[in-house]
């Protein structure tokens, strides 16, 4: 089993500054970039549970929810991760990298 530890903490944290932030930064691009990053790491979930194409995009459920919907997509993908085991340790490291670097480009 991989640990997750690391990923999970790191999406934890943004989705904990999103649901935090005000109004306003959401609607300055913190949400569209939580959105984009909710989106990816879904993405990412169902190739590696070898979903047929097209893959389902998580919808845009507005600038309230993005923190929640990012929280649902990574616990989604830890837990695929685990599966998968030590083969998806350059997968995980890759989604730390893509949850960090998003938390930079939304200002947090």
């Amino acid at each position: 089993m991989l640990d997750t530890t690391e990923f999970d903490a790191c999406v934890e944290r943004l989705s904990d500054r999103l649901r935090a932030a005000p109004q306003s930064r959401l609607q300055q691009g913190a949400a569209a970039e939580g959105l984009a990053l909710a989106r990816e790491l879904s993405r990412r979930a169902q190739r590696l549970e070898g979903a047929a194409d097209p893959l389902r995009t998580m919808p845009d459920a507005g600038v309230f929810a993005v923190a929640d919907q990012l929280l649902v997509a990574g616990r989604d993908l830890a837990e695929v991760l685990r599966a998968a085991g030590p083969e998806g340790a350059a997968e995980r490291d890759a989604a730390v990298a893509l949850v960090v670097s998003a938390g930079r480009r939304a200002g947090f």
